[in-house]
């Protein structure tokens, strides 16, 4: 120490952790300084180059690269391969282009046999795995030039994938007049199909075990009928079951529906038919217990197989 030194006054220990403090954050600042500099630098480079390397061959995607779940057996369409197509038309799909998820949720989601997309998956080097979840026919709409088939929804699906003889395996909704269908992949605008629809749902799985052939809107609905349309079902012998409303697309109806079914079940189990003793019948549902039949006669005609 200078002469002189020893009483000059030593840094107050704030003023150290000040200066500590300030270094620290000027190291900081420096640090995201070159950072920033560095990611524009990559920035650049990358816009410079980033094209080239997109298209690299090891990074696109072939058909043979997507995975999606695998289709039900009633789908014949080649889904992946329909959809690559369509998406391939704006260009080869690169693993590396930021929309490519984008592309294949909207691509996938468009298809008239897609209820959902779940989750798109990109998978290094170049594979890309889509979770679908798929319609399921549940009706056939009789027009004039044949059966269209419909989901649950009341969303058309393409015809081409059925034969004549499986779309006769599906419930029939009949007398709906010259409706023009809507475009595969869109609600039918009908609301009596829509409601069919909802009702052959419930009915699928029991439709050929209990010798049913189609369903038809209510001729004379009873006056207390809940509901803007009563349907009826009938075998291709000639019984009706008076059925009444079906269930709507926010799940009323659905208890009294399943009731219906299992009346209808055990009536059919018990006799091992819907027929009567003496042929055709009228088998009333609309009532809250019970199965009341009465004879009938053909009031008018079963449809024609398409």
């Amino acid at each position: 120490m200078m002469p002189g030194d020893k009483n000059k006054p030593l840094p107050k220990p704030e003023t150290q952790s000040q200066a500590r403090s300030f270094r620290r954050r000027l190291r900081w600042v420096t640090a995201i300084v070159l950072l920033l500099i560095a990611a524009s630098g990559v920035y650049t480079l990358w816009r410079s180059v980033g094209p080239r390397v997109i298209g690299l061959p090891q990074f696109i995607v072939a058909a043979e690269d997507v995975h999606i779940t695998p289709p039900p057996k009633w789908i014949r369409t080649d889904v992946r391969a329909e959809v690559v197509r369509e998406i391939n038309l704006a260009g080869p799909i690169s693993i590396l282009d930021e929309e490519l998820g984008e592309r294949f949720y909207e691509a996938f989601a468009a298809h008239p046999w897609v209820a959902k997309v779940s989750r798109v998956i990109k998978r290094p080097p170049a594979a890309v795995d889509v979770e679908l979840v798929y319609r399921r026919p549940v009706l056939m709409v009789q027009v004039t030039d044949g059966l269209l088939p419909v989901d649950a929804d009341g969303v058309q699906l393409l015809t081409a994938d059925f034969s004549p003889l499986e779309a006769m395996r599906y419930p029939r909704l009949v007398d709906v007049g010259r409706e023009t269908p809507p475009p595969a992949g869109t609600r039918w605008s009908d609301a009596r199909v829509v409601a069919a629809a909802s009702l052959a749902a419930a009915l699928i799985d029991a439709w050929q075990e209990l010798g049913l052939h189609h369903l038809a809107l209510a001729r004379q609905p009873p006056p207390s009928a809940a509901g803007p349309f009563q349907f009826e079902l009938f075998t291709k012998e000639g019984t009706c079951v008076l059925w009444g409303a079906a269930p709507n697309s926010d799940g009323e109806g659905q208890a009294a529906t399943a009731d219906k079914l299992s009346r209808l079940r055990k009536y059919h189990a018990d006799h091992n038919s819907l027929e009567g003793s003496r042929g055709p019948q009228t088998i009333d549902l609309r009532v809250p217990h019970g199965v009341p039949t009465s004879p009938r006669t053909a009031e008018r005609p079963p449809p024609r197989d398409a």
